[in-house]
């Protein structure tokens, strides 16, 4: 079956006759993934609750075509479709501070603001990135996204020129879709990454730099077709194995130690 193009899922919200709760939307959002998935978010960040429930969601999606210029007819060639865009929701979030006149308003926009710059976890991996970001109502999950952008409009103001009232236009847009096949043999629709080599690298140094284990370099060996570890000519593109492709099964640590020795001389 082929995957819905809207990743938005409703589940039941309850029995009939069940009496009506009332819940309120919030921002989830997450650090980046840690193993390249488009599908799987690192830990939980933050969280944004809505003072108010939207009132309405607005979903978009686009189909991309090229049409190309026919010299010498009257009308254009045929277009021809080259893929579909993200899917994107735009929504409203409004905040109101005028019965305590507190800075809680701005507090909560610069929230928001903060989701479109680094998490400081990703930047100090040297793998800067937004958080990413799930819209939860009730029963209701968004898809997997990043806030593209953040207008904040404030109309009310104390009489010392503090915001107290906003009304922020947020837009989602998607980041799980399907991979283009890497693997020509397998088809396989993994992501990778991939690593320029430097002078001084070392397998085992990259397979730490990646996943935190120096051990599961021969991953690494292996997916480049790399016959000598000592021997890595800088400027060398390297792929790096997705989470799904790495062995399962750790070395025993003698051997471990000896072959994470081999890879780092």
């Amino acid at each position: 079956m082929p995957p819905a193009p809207v990743a938005f899922e409703a589940a039941g919200a309850g029995g009939a006759g069940s009496p009506a709760r009332l819940e309120h939307a919030y921002l989830q959002l997450h650090e980046p993934s840690l193993d390249g998935s488009l599908s799987k978010p690192g830990p939980k960040l933050d969280r944004i609750d809505f003072q108010f429930n939207p009132k309405e969601l607005s979903l978009s999606k686009r189909a991309v075509w090229k049409e190309s210029p026919a010299t010498g007819n009257k009308r254009a060639g045929p277009p021809q479709y080259t893929g579909p865009q993200p899917t994107s929701l735009t929504l409203e979030m409004f905040f109101d501070a005028s019965d305590t006149l507190d800075s809680s308003v701005v507090k909560k926009v610069e929230r928001l603001f903060t989701c479109c710059v680094p998490t400081s976890a990703s930047f100090g991996q040297k793998k800067a990135s937004p958080p990413w970001v799930l819209f939860r109502w009730g029963a209701l999950t968004g898809f997997l996204a990043y806030i593209e952008s953040v207008t904040a409009t404030y109309t009310l103001f104390t009489s010392a020129g503090l915001p107290v009232r906003a009304t922020c236009t947020v837009t989602l847009n998607e980041i799980a879709g399907e991979q283009p096949g890497q693997n020509p043999t397998s088809g396989g629709l993994v992501p990778r990454r991939e690593h320029v080599l430097r002078a001084g690298d070392t397998l085992a140094g990259i397979a730490y730099a990646e996943y935190g284990d120096p051990s599961l370099w021969r991953a690494v060996a292996e997916l480049n077709g790399v016959d000598d570890p000592v021997r890595l000519r800088p400027g060398r593109r390297l792929l790096l194995p997705a989470a799904d492709e790495l062995p399962r099964v750790a070395l025993p640590r003698g051997e471990r130690a000896r072959e994470v020795a081999r890879a780092g001389d």
